[in-house]
């Protein structure tokens, strides 16, 4: 038994996690569609499932996590008519299909790596699994749950409900989907509105095309995530991730298609990230209430004061649970960064506690411990472990004025958690300011104290007791609080 609970969106409800194999997990998780720049809700989502990640491999499981690169096969508004994204972009940009691709997957790992989440065990492409999507088409034909229509093969969602309950991880019902649909307009090849394509037969205009037993065309976009997870992590496996806007029909069809094929459902936990708004707002384009990482990163955007490193906005990210609402404002950024700078400088100021006071000490760092574990454990709520981590904060405090609070054993231990759960669990960076600038500022603080605090040495040598105390309380007044020791005086911004 792991103790970890995953609230599994298919049930609705949270489960004791139990990996089919006892020690590893296998999860897989939709990546994005490389046909522009990586937007900050896909941040979100990335970030969520990097937390997952690092969490199990922390906790000791051997993690495989697949993440896909969608390079084909997803038509614009998420239809099975009209022109594949990236082919759309290449047209607009006048360059190649694969040109686009490239471009826009270096973009999205640039922005990954600038946000230190760990790259994937795999990372497969749809391009490079078009053997595998056409046998899964094949064998779902078979099956009776597909139909070939003029080229194209369709799922048969009408036949397929007789027997299953299409529908049951978005907790929609075919009666309900078919009232809402248009009728279709007999020029289409579907049987159904609902159903949905596993193979489109591509038309003169198509770019990106392949051959296969119904003629040249492009596989569905919902195929590919089946035919991949399958191919690395089984017919049944343990985690499938994505956002929130995935669970229909993204999520849904793949239900459906792996059912169809292989009569298991895929995953059996399914989990989703939620949605990101800006300033209250939903982020549109249209609108203009919109942040990319880059805007994030470099403070070029109407809607902030200021750049903001990628460490800060990951402490920002991880202050809400994942299956939250999470609102993006340049206000809420700012009360990151100095929560993020405030946990750095207590975890500088403990790395470099002078061994002193008893062994023993009087915070109980083990049932801390176990309270972070508890709080990772129910379904990852790292906000809750963030509020862990500052209450370590108040002991790091207190035992700067009084050694006894940690102790030299208390102190040793508290470092190894704290360094785990900053560092390796939540995935922040030391570096808390805005990229290379930050470090420059850091440096240039760091000289503009040792200035103070010589001056300040140099009035207590003289015993001018009231020039010292003034340096100190106007410090304390701008937030900087200064530790007088055998070794000299250090401060720490609170």
């Amino acid at each position: 038994m792991s103790g970890i609970q995953i609230y599994d969106s298919h049930q609705g409800a949270l489960r004791t996690f139990e990996p089919l194999q006892a020690g590893r997990v296998g999860m897989y998780v939709c990546g994005p569609t490389v046909y522009s720049h990586v937007h900050l809700g896909n941040v979100r989502t990335f970030l969520s499932f990097d937390l997952i990640f690092r969490y199990l491999q922390y906790r000791g499981f051997k993690v495989r996590y697949v993440r896909n690169i969608t390079d084909a096969g997803h038509l614009v508004d998420d239809a099975d008519e009209g022109e594949d994204k990236v082919a759309k972009r290449a047209k607009l940009e006048q360059i190649e299909p694969m040109e686009v691709v490239q471009k826009y997957t270096v973009n999205f790992h640039d922005v990954m790596r600038a946000f230190n989440a760990l790259p994937p065990s795999i990372e497969p492409t749809a391009t490079g699994h078009i053997v595998e999507q056409i046998a899964m088409t094949q064998q779902l034909l078979s099956n009776g749950w597909a139909y070939e229509a003029n080229g194209s093969v369709y799922f048969d969602v009408e036949a397929y409900s007789q027997t299953h309950p299409y529908g049951e991880l978005s907790g929609r019902n075919t009666e309900e989907m078919m009232s809402g649909s248009r009728d279709l307009d007999g020029q289409s090849d579907k049987r159904s509105p609902l159903d949905f394509a596993l193979w489109k037969k591509a038309s003169d205009a198509h770019i990106m095309r392949w051959a296969s037993p119904w003629g040249e065309g492009f596989p569905g976009w919902h195929l590919e995530c089946s035919a991949m997870s399958t191919k690395y992590l089984g017919e049944e496996f343990d985690i499938h991730g994505g956002g929130m806007d995935l669970k229909f029909p993204h999520h849904e069809c793949e239900i459906a298609q792996n059912k169809g094929a292989h009569h298991h459902g895929g995953a059996r936990y399914w989990m989703h990230a939620n949605m990101l708004t800006l300033n209250g707002k939903r982020m549109s384009k249209s609108t203009g209430n919109t942040l990319l990482p880059e805007e994030l990163l470099s403070g070029d955007s109407p809607h902030l004061s200021k750049a903001y490193s990628a460490s800060v906005a990951r402490f920002f990210i991880h202050q809400a649970q994942y299956r939250s609402v999470l609102d993006f404002s340049d206000e809420a950024l700012q009360a990151a960064e100095k929560g993020h700078q405030r946990l750095m400088n207590a975890f500088k100021t403990l790395s470099q506690r002078a061994k002193q006071g008893p062994k023993e000490g009087q915070f109980d760092v083990q049932a801390w411990q176990n309270r972070c574990l508890e709080a990772m454990n129910n379904d990852f709520n790292s906000p809750i472990l963030i509020a862990h981590l500052f209450d370590a904060v108040k002991a790091i405090q207190a035992d700067q004025n009084d050694p006894a609070h940690l102790g030299q054993a208390g102190a040793a231990a508290l470092l190894g958690h704290l360094e785990a759960w900053i560092f390796v669990v939540l995935g922040l960076q030391a570096d808390a300011a805005s990229g290379t600038a930050g470090a420059s500022s850091q440096k240039a603080l760091d000289a503009a104290m040792a200035i103070v605090l010589d001056a300040r040495r140099k009035a207590r040598e003289q015993k001018d007791w009231a020039a010292s105390d003034a340096i100190r309380d106007l410090l304390a007044a701008g937030g900087i609080q200064i530790k007088d020791g055998a070794e000299g005086s250090s401060y720490t911004i609170q």
